[in-house]
């Protein structure tokens, strides 16, 4: 842990307070301390601890030789049900190839096959796009950028709740519940503290593939502060949700089973949605399908609709699976379920905030000073989130936003 030995207090301000350490709180953290701001990050558990760490998927760029980010663009709009902020998806688009290479110079090895960086299509896209590193390419990243981020001089607030923040004279006042550091002033404020999900869902008394940690408070307060929000109410379900085993109830199995080969079907056996269709159009077939008396009820009483992974190995040769999927196959070995020989149960999770707070296309919401990166802001998914394109999202408007948030204060500084 490492607290700040200057700029607590209400005298001498930050230049950047991060809020919020996942892909986004980090990416701006390590962007603005690079442009020369002094920047602290608060986090209210270890520094990485996030919904990043736990994606695994893989991230989103056109990279590919078959792609352009004009594509890339043109998937991501329609997939967000055309509501998405052009200004706002052009630039995660066409930022996502320099996004690729900032990370892997931050040390993530994004996985290869002779030599060439493996590129595989996804749900929703038109174009082999998605890029990974490993299986689980979310923490991957975190490592990453937390050797960036300690590699820096920025100091760092963990196991540090933020209670509250108004705007205050030159800045912003954040308060938190370190009894050391009550009070924080800054020159301008990063809120990097995602879309709040788990809290949601536990209000709801439902599922969520979220971190425990990730709470809305710091979004209703920036709203309850007046910053304009858009599409809030819009909650993405992840489609394959595990049902049975209990003990994985609610892991999310990686969108990539499904690129691989592994189908849905119905109690009869029959697929009924093409596996590789936006997020929303999946979960949607499998609740309808369910909801239609054509579904099957797991040990536990539970709804759910068969995931068949038996069939990636019948598509791609045998010990595919175990190879490509090692993590997945492994997680379900020790609940006591072979997944190259058995089908798995699942049923769609809350997964992701696709609104959030409004940007523009430096990051800086409504509010003087104040920026948002991740997924506590919105505009940039619609309605409905491309996979992959989160974590691409972090890091993009990470960097956005650190980027003008340091500009910003020193700017402000030098006419002090």
């Amino acid at each position: 842990m490492t607290r700040p030995d200057g700029g607590a207090g209400t005298t001498t301000p930050w230049d950047v307070v991060v809020v919020g350490s996942g892909g986004a709180g980090m990416s701006a953290a390590i962007t603005a301390a690079d442009a020369g701001a002094s920047v602290l990050v608060v986090t209210k558990s270890a520094l990485g601890a996030s919904n990043t760490g736990r994606a695994q998927g893989g991230i989103q760029a056109a990279v590919g030789p078959e792609d352009t980010p004009d594509t890339h663009f043109r998937d991501t709009f329609a997939a967000g049900h055309d509501r998405g902020e052009p200004s706002l998806v052009r630039r995660l688009t066409e930022d996502g190839p320099g996004a690729i290479r900032w990370l892997a110079g931050l040390g993530v090895p994004f996985t290869e096959d002779d030599g060439e960086l493996r590129i595989i299509r996804c749900g929703g896209a038109s174009r082999p796009r998605l890029l990974q590193a490993g299986e689980r390419t979310g923490a991957e990243m975190v490592k990453a950028l937390r050797a960036g981020v300690r590699a820096r001089i920025i100091s760092i607030m963990e196991t540090t709740r933020v209670v509250g923040f108004e705007p205050a004279a030159d800045g912003w006042l954040v308060r938190t519940d370190d009894p050391e550091h009550r009070e924080i002033q800054t020159r301008t404020l990063l809120l990097a503290a995602g879309g709040g999900l788990r809290g949601e869902a536990d209000r709801l008394g439902v599922g969520s593939t979220n971190h425990p940690d990730a709470t809305p408070e710091v979004l209703e307060t920036a709203v309850a502060l007046g910053a304009e929000a858009v599409h809030l109410d819009s909650w993405q379900r992840h489609p394959t949700g595990s049902v049975w085993p209990e003990a994985l109830a609610g892991y999310a199995l990686p969108e990539t089973t499904r690129s691989y080969g592994a189908t849905l079907l119905d109690r009869d056996g029959n697929r009924f949605v093409d596996e590789l269709a936006p997020r929303d159009v999946v979960a949607n077939a499998i609740i309808e399908t369910v909801a239609a008396g054509q579904g099957v009820t797991a040990p536990n009483g539970r709804d759910a609709v068969w995931l068949d992974t038996t069939a990636i190995d019948r598509v791609n040769g045998s010990g595919f699976t175990a190879e490509r999927l090692a993590y997945v196959t492994n997680r379900y070995r020790k609940a006591g379920v072979d997944i190259t020989r058995e089908k798995v149960m699942v049923f769609p999770v809350l997964h992701y905030r696709n609104g959030g707070l409004r940007i523009d296309d430096h990051a800086r919401t409504t509010l003087s000073g104040l920026f948002a990166a991740g997924e506590i802001a919105g505009g940039v998914h619609g309605t409905n989130r491309l996979m992959g394109n989160s974590l691409l999202d972090t890091v993009v408007f990470g960097r956005v936003a650190g980027q003008a948030a340091a500009e910003t204060a020193i700017n402000q500084r030098r006419t002090m």
